[in-house]
Protein backbone atom coordinates (compact mmCIF):
# COMPACT_ATOMS: atom_id res chain seq x y z
CA UNK A 1 0.00 0.00 0.00
CA UNK A 2 0.87 3.63 -0.68
CA UNK A 3 -0.54 6.74 -1.09
CA UNK A 4 -0.17 9.86 -3.64
CA UNK A 5 -0.63 13.27 -3.08
CA UNK A 6 -3.48 13.71 -5.76
CA UNK A 7 -4.94 11.68 -8.81
CA UNK A 8 -2.29 12.74 -10.65
CA UNK A 9 -0.03 11.24 -8.89
CA UNK A 10 -1.55 8.05 -8.23
CA UNK A 11 -1.46 7.84 -11.91
CA UNK A 12 1.97 8.58 -12.41
CA UNK A 13 3.12 6.14 -9.69
CA UNK A 14 0.70 3.42 -11.00
CA UNK A 15 2.11 4.27 -14.56
CA UNK A 16 5.92 3.76 -13.14
CA UNK A 17 5.17 0.39 -11.15
CA UNK A 18 3.32 -1.07 -14.44
CA UNK A 19 6.19 -0.38 -16.29
CA UNK A 20 8.85 -1.43 -13.94
CA UNK A 21 7.03 -4.74 -13.14
CA UNK A 22 6.66 -5.20 -17.48
CA UNK A 23 10.29 -4.35 -17.60
CA UNK A 24 10.79 -7.09 -14.79
CA UNK A 25 9.12 -9.54 -16.90
CA UNK A 26 5.68 -10.07 -14.97
CA UNK A 27 3.16 -11.69 -17.40
CA UNK A 28 0.00 -11.30 -15.45
CA UNK A 29 -0.66 -7.68 -14.70
CA UNK A 30 -3.77 -6.38 -14.28
CA UNK A 31 -5.19 -2.61 -12.97
CA UNK A 32 -8.57 -1.48 -12.00
CA UNK A 33 -9.39 2.09 -10.96
CA UNK A 34 -6.74 4.11 -13.45
CA UNK A 35 -9.59 6.62 -15.10
CA UNK A 36 -10.15 7.88 -11.63
CA UNK A 37 -6.77 7.59 -10.06
CA UNK A 38 -8.30 7.68 -6.63
CA UNK A 39 -7.45 4.42 -5.47
CA UNK A 40 -5.41 1.94 -8.15
CA UNK A 41 -5.01 -1.46 -7.63
CA UNK A 42 -2.16 -3.15 -9.35
CA UNK A 43 -2.45 -7.00 -9.42
CA UNK A 44 0.75 -8.57 -10.45
CA UNK A 45 -0.44 -12.24 -9.40
CA UNK A 46 1.44 -12.71 -6.04
CA UNK A 47 1.36 -9.47 -5.15
CA UNK A 48 -1.12 -7.29 -5.11
CA UNK A 49 -0.97 -3.24 -4.95
CA UNK A 50 -3.20 -0.92 -3.11
CA UNK A 51 -2.35 2.93 -4.06
CA UNK A 52 -4.87 5.23 -3.15
CA UNK A 53 -4.68 9.58 -2.29
CA UNK A 54 -4.56 10.14 1.30
CA UNK A 55 -8.52 10.70 1.67
CA UNK A 56 -9.75 7.58 0.14
CA UNK A 57 -7.12 5.60 1.88
CA UNK A 58 -8.27 7.01 5.33
CA UNK A 59 -12.25 6.54 4.28
CA UNK A 60 -11.37 2.63 3.73
CA UNK A 61 -8.61 2.09 6.38
CA UNK A 62 -7.83 -1.21 4.62
CA UNK A 63 -4.81 -1.80 6.87
CA UNK A 64 -7.15 -2.84 9.61
CA UNK A 65 -7.85 -6.17 7.78
CA UNK A 66 -3.99 -6.81 9.00
CA UNK A 67 -4.46 -5.47 12.52
CA UNK A 68 -4.95 -7.85 15.32
CA UNK A 69 -8.33 -8.19 16.95
CA UNK A 70 -8.41 -6.61 20.64
CA UNK A 71 -9.49 -9.26 22.77
CA UNK A 72 -12.57 -9.86 24.13
CA UNK A 73 -13.51 -8.08 27.76
CA UNK A 74 -14.72 -10.32 30.05
CA UNK A 75 -18.46 -9.24 31.44
CA UNK A 76 -18.88 -7.03 34.21
CA UNK A 77 -21.27 -8.75 36.62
Amino acid sequence: MASGRSQRHVAALADHLLQKLKDAGAAYLKVEGLPHADWVLVDAGDVIVHLFRPEVRSFYNIERIWTPAEPARAAQA
